[in-house]
């Protein structure tokens, strides 16, 4: 299959291409892709699981200052495009940082995937609003809106605006990273502001014995509100490498 489209050659920059492996976590978790991570942040969550990102200055609890120059690289679409392509998957998932950065060029890359019968779903952290020629290319959003625990508070992470959007858009999922059944007021308080669809909580932690503990704790308050649940089942299968 080759990736074919106008404006195809326009930069995108990339941190990371690897597949193929699985999604783990969320509606589509266990499912067979293939991952391109995006650089950069609007964000700095303290937990954040992919520093490399974005943390040039040692912010993150991971406590190291990641080289850009290293981390991050400007590609053509469609070579983009191509690499996932060979990978022979069904579905694609677009993660960060923060993909809606990144707008015009996700969406050319969804229309290339599209083109050739892929799927393509993008993570987002909520506080960006789709633009129409993104929505168009038919992504499907997987939204984390960041709790208090992030070390930010909802001045910063909660966007009425991007919320409702993205709501708006077919098939978005909202999935919080909690620690505790606390943060699950937190989460209720946001889904009936903003009417939000399909809410999914998954335990914040990058091992398994953290993942396991939080889950324990979260599973029967999480049943008891009626929405869904999701682990990370990648961090289960290969721990907390990178590219897998």
């Amino acid at each position: 299959m080759r990736a074919r489209g106008t404006g195809s050659d326009r930069k995108i920059v990339v941190n990371e291409i690897f597949g193929p492996t699985i999604q783990g976590e969320g509606p589509s978790m266990g499912r067979s892709c293939s991952f391109v991570r995006l650089g950069g942040c609007n964000l700095t969550c303290t937990w954040c699981d992919t520093p490399y990102t974005w943390d040039w200055a040692g912010r993150s609890d991971a406590g190291t200052a990641y080289d850009p120059k290293a981390e991050l690289h400007a590609m053509n679409v469609a070579e983009v495009a191509e690499r996932l392509l060979v990978t022979d998957v069904r579905l694609v998932v677009v993660s960060g940082g923060e993909p809606l950065q990144q707008q015009r060029t996700v969406a050319r890359l969804c229309r290339l995937l599209g083109e050739s019968g892929v799927s393509v779903e993008i993570e987002t952290n909520g506080t960006l609003s789709p633009s129409p020629e993104l929505v168009a290319a038919r992504p499907r959003f997987n939204v984390s809106p960041t709790l208090r625990h992030s070390g930010m508070g909802p001045e910063q992470t909660v966007v009425p605006e991007a919320l409702r959007a993205l709501n708006a858009t077919r098939g978005a999922a909202f999935t919080f990273v909690c620690r505790d059944p606390g943060d699950l007021d937190e989460v209720a308080d946001i889904v009936a502001r903003y009417g939000l669809e399909s809410v999914w909580i998954m335990p914040e932690g990058q091992d398994q014995e953290t993942l396991s503990d939080r889950l324990a704790l979260l599973a029967d308050a999480v049943v008891a509100r009626r929405w869904n649940i999701s682990t990370r089942i990648h961090v289960h299968a290969w721990g907390n490498r990178r590219g897998v």
